[in-house]
């Protein structure tokens, strides 16, 4: 991706016209033989190989950039903005990325060519202003009137308006109220934080602070611009009907701002000082929290507004932590990370490079094994609210992020390696046997698996008026319950009973058309990309009538290039399900599904691999615009940058030299 060059407030990004445009693509030569194509994938795969060596830190990870939308950046220079540390040439950087993805109707999308969004617009436009843009340029102006269109900030998100209302351009009155005493309510309590998903509950423990406080820091310009009516603001919401959960939560927000005024002083300021713990306590070695970039943001100005000042030792290596999510371009535009993605890059590399035939004692894989191993987390987070007697052990995420290891990664971790051929075998023994044991511990009652806790499935959260975004909870998935199904058969635990409901569950999870739903990555391509080979490792039969209306599915879905891909539009209407532009990762997804059912031989396997070799770029590489992760379906959206290296390189692995073996099995 870059961004303009010139830095004009009135210039245009790549993205300009990006809701207009589509994007080429290219078919797929028809090959004239089985032997050509064979010769094309491995010689695709070798170039592969070579690219994705060549990314590999010298400590031994693998790190793509994780790109999401302005938000991001607009927060980020919000935040400077409040704590009273943004720099020019800051502000004159994210500016520069900024206007590189609007539009050219002036809005702002949250994910490649999406549509226009609401929010996204509102917090970037902002953000130009603070950077020096002027209302009245014509880009400005655009995106200004696009806003009120919209019905102008009252129709903002309550996390946008939350940013406005720091600066006093959004009454407090008119957000729902947020008491800190929630810390207070014990685990088995309705509502409780540990009801939260972990990325949730780290946002709102600090946003409670805030809220009781209801800071405001003198706005530098108005923005009645973006009001339909600037006389009146902040129009009331209806309230829903009081027999409705969204009604009754409605009126429990009236009842908690009439708390506020009457709320014992003496024990709101205990409930702050023990949610200013929490934070603390939570911080990770890196000075982040959660190792993900909007907890951070708003512990620092929980922490800030509690008394603890900029030269903090905390609030130092908060800001530090911040600063390293920031991606410099060679333009001098600089975009903002929500979040690093070491650990799981490695281990997707780790499998790619393996499975496509480097020998497992390759100095690279073993320099991977090692830094994962020195990665692994032997202590207990919040996690253990729900499984208490279970010991630890297990990866993360990101490079800091002891208090939430995940499930995902763990499985994946494994996975790798046992790939590798380490010098020292007890010691990956060892660290596997602790990591899959916790895993298999973190199974939730109905036998499936989320990302980072167990049983987190209170259907209140996702009601609370404050929670109009994203999900704020952690159901199981199917993608992450076969990763641990897949691993499970890794370790020849497949036949017994955590791994066999587990099974069961995804059976009973798949939908009527053949494909299974992706949580953590875009959509039912990534999910039946998931459950097909964790089925087969798990030993059912390729005739299994699941796994023949799979493929069915994938065949009837694939595009006339050769390619899959499966637009973020699929998490809402569903003749996107399954439909979009192809891209490298998601041709991958299906591919690593249809050889793992036996269809090496079948046509659409053949057109797939065609695709993958014609779109294959001289270095190796993929290029891949398109957003196939998912943070929050819908809502938050990731262009994870290595996925369109290391997915593409594991189907052609695995089309080239057979399904990787299991330990003890012969290879497929």
């Amino acid at each position: 991706m870059t961004a303009t060059t010139d830095g004009s407030a009135g210039a245009m990004g790549p993205r300009a016209a990006a809701a207009s445009t589509t994007t080429t693509t290219t078919t797929a030569p028809a090959f004239t033989s089985q032997g050509a194509l064979d010769e094309a994938a491995a010689r695709a795969a070798e170039r592969s190989v070579a690219h994705l060596l060549g990314r590999q830190d010298p400590e031994g990870w693998w790190k793509g950039d994780l790109e999401t939308n302005v938000t991001m950046d607009a927060e980020d220079l919000l935040l400077r903005r409040f704590l009273g540390i943004l720099e020019p040439e800051t502000a004159r950087a994210a500016a520069l990325h900024i206007r590189g993805e609007q539009r050219a109707d002036g809005t702002w999308a949250t994910f490649h060519g999406g549509p226009a969004e609401l929010s996204a617009t509102i917090e970037a436009y902002v953000a130009l202003r603070l950077a020096g843009d002027a209302p009245e340029d014509p880009h400005m102006a655009r995106a200004a009137a696009w806003v009120r269109e919209q019905g102008g900030i009252a129709r903002a998100r309550v996390f946008t308006r939350i940013w406005l209302a720091l600066f006093g351009w959004w009454s407090w009155d008119d957000l729902p109220e947020l008491p800190p005493e929630l810390v207070f309510l014990p685990s088995w309590f309705p509502l409780n934080i540990y009801d939260f998903g972990c990325w949730a509950r780290q946002t709102i423990v600090p946003l409670t602070v805030v809220s009781a406080q209801r800071p405001v820091r003198p706005a530098p310009f108005p923005l009645d611009e973006l009001h339909t009516d600037p006389a009146r603001p902040n129009p009331g919401k209806p309230l829903a009907p009081a027999a409705s959960w969204d009604g009754f939560f409605q009126r429990v927000d009236k009842g908690l701002h009439l708390y506020r005024k009457v709320a014992p002083r003496r024990l709101r300021k205990i409930a702050m000082n023990v949610a200013a713990r929490w934070i603390v306590e939570r911080q990770e070695n890196d000075g982040c929290w959660g190792g993900i970039q909007p907890p951070a943001v708003y512990s620092v100005i929980a922490l800030h507004l509690l008394g603890y000042d900029l030269q903090h030792p905390v609030m130092k290596a908060g800001l530090e932590s911040l600063d390293r999510f920031a991606v410099w371009r060679e333009d001098g535009a600089r975009m903002i990370e929500a979040c690093q993605s070491p650990v799981w890059d490695t281990c997707l590399a780790t499998i790619a490079l393996a499975d496509a035939g480097v020998r497992p004692d390759h100095p690279a894989l073993v320099k991977a094994a090692d830094w994962m191993l020195g990665e692994e987390i032997v202590r207990k987070g919040d996690w253990a609210v729900r499984r208490p007697e279970l010991p630890p052990g297990g990866w993360a995420f990101e490079f800091h992020n002891d208090n939430y290891p995940d499930i995902d990664d763990t499985a994946e971790v494994i996975l790798a390696l046992r790939r590798v051929a380490h010098p020292e075998p007890a010691r990956v023994d060892a660290a596997v046997r602790r990591a899959a044991r916790w895993t298999a511990g973190m199974q939730s009652r109905n036998g499936a698996w989320a990302a980072f806790d167990a049983d987190n499935t209170s259907p209140f959260p996702n009601r609370l008026p404050f929670c109009d975004f994203g999900e704020v909870i952690d159901p199981p998935s199917a993608d992450v319950t076969a990763h641990v199904v897949e691993m499970l058969a890794w370790e020849g635990r497949a036949d017994e009973p955590r791994a066999r409901r587990g099974i069961e569950w995804l059976l009973a999870e798949q939908e009527p058309g053949g494909a299974w739903f992706g949580r953590w990555g875009v959509n039912y391509i990534y999910g039946t990309g998931s459950v097909l080979p964790a089925l087969t490792a798990a030993g059912l039969a390729r005739s299994h009538p699941a796994i023949r209306r799979a493929v069915d599915w994938l065949r009837s879905v694939q595009n006339d290039d050769g390619g899959w891909g499966e637009d973020l539009r699929s998490y809402r209407e569903e003749r996107w399900i399954g439909h979009g532009e192809s891209t490298a990762s998601q041709t991958a997804w299906a591919l690593i599904a249809l050889l793992a059912a036996g269809e090496r031989e079948s046509e659409a396997v053949r057109r797939g691999i065609a695709w993958l070799a014609a779109t294959q770029r001289e270095d190796g590489s993929w290029d891949e615009p398109q957003f196939t992760g998912t943070g929050f379906p819908w809502d938050f959206s990731i262009n994870y940058h290595l996925y369109r290296q290391v997915f593409p390189l594991t189907a052609l692995g695995r089309y080239v030299n057979g399904e990787p073996a299991l330990p003890g099995r012969e290879a497929r």
